[in-house]
């Protein structure tokens, strides 16, 4: 299946179903996107031909984070509610999921990538949960996938500073497990994908189970508690600040308040 026009593609490569988000350059992501990134994962989650899911995106970034709607002052919460209702379904995806990450992943961006078992990371990619310079509370689930994946220490460091790291850190934080060359970016993460769908299939699902099985259920108690913090913090002026500073490219200037 290839739905050529659409911001979402899908197609069979041997036995990994390829999704590839279509924004470019930055593939900010709205409601409408992530519902077809999920009905892609969904199709493949039901294809008996299909054993592994690589996700991937067209462009500079691999995702720059979320446009929730709204002008900067006024983000409508109801949006950023129905786009976290499809990311805790993404996490119930019981296939395997590799993505492969070029540019940034930022924000959301970076939570999309949590979406994924495991990462593939072009050399010139760079990770940031941004939120603390944009003055919210981190969305997305990566309260739970972030230090599932790093470890509590590293998730609290990059959460509470929003630094922005490069792909060899990444590897060293093991957030992602291999770093190429962009031109190699593809074939490695459908190499993975195929070695995952090599392996017997009723194994690697009862593993994976065992693994992450209440993964969702984890996200879904996150993000509820952070589109809690976040409608706080939508009305706040250090939110306000934040969107501003990152449209002025200039470091902002927070009051608490």
């Amino acid at each position: 299946m290839n739905d050529n026009g659409s911001d979402v593609t899908s197609q069979l490569r041997g036995q990994a179903g390829v999704v590839t988000l279509c924004r470019p350059p930055h593939n900010y992501f709205d409601e409408h996107s992530v519902a077809r990134l999920l009905a892609a994962f969904r199709a493949f989650e039901a294809d008996g031909n299909c054993r592994a899911i690589v996700l991937c995106s067209q462009g500079r970034s691999f995702c720059a984070g979320a446009d929730f709607g709204g002008d900067g002052n006024g983000i409508d919460v109801e949006i950023a509610g129905r786009i976290y209702q499809s990311a805790i379904a993404l996490f119930a995806i019981t296939k395997p999921i590799v993505v492969a990450v070029q540019g940034m992943a930022i924000g959301g961006g970076l939570g999309l990538a949590l979406v994924g078992d495991f990462r593939i990371a072009a050399e010139e990619a760079r990770f940031s949960a941004n939120f603390a310079r944009l003055g919210i509370h981190s969305g997305f689930g990566i309260s739970a996938t972030l230090p599932a994946v790093v470890g509590r220490q590293a998730a609290l460091l990059l959460l509470e500073t929003g630094r922005r790291i490069d792909a060899a850190e990444a590897l060293r934080f093991g957030l992602v497990e291999r770093v190429v060359p962009a031109g190699e970016l593809m074939d490695a993460a459908l190499d993975l994908a195929g070695e995952i769908a090599s392996a017997a299939p009723l194994a690697v699902g009862s593993m994976r189970q065992t693994l992450v099985g209440n993964r969702a259920s984890v996200v879904a108690a996150a993000i509820e508690r952070e589109i809690a913090e976040q409608r706080i913090h939508f009305q706040s002026e250090d939110f306000r600040e934040g969107i501003r500073a990152a449209q002025e490219r200039r470091p902002p200037v927070f009051r608490g308040r």
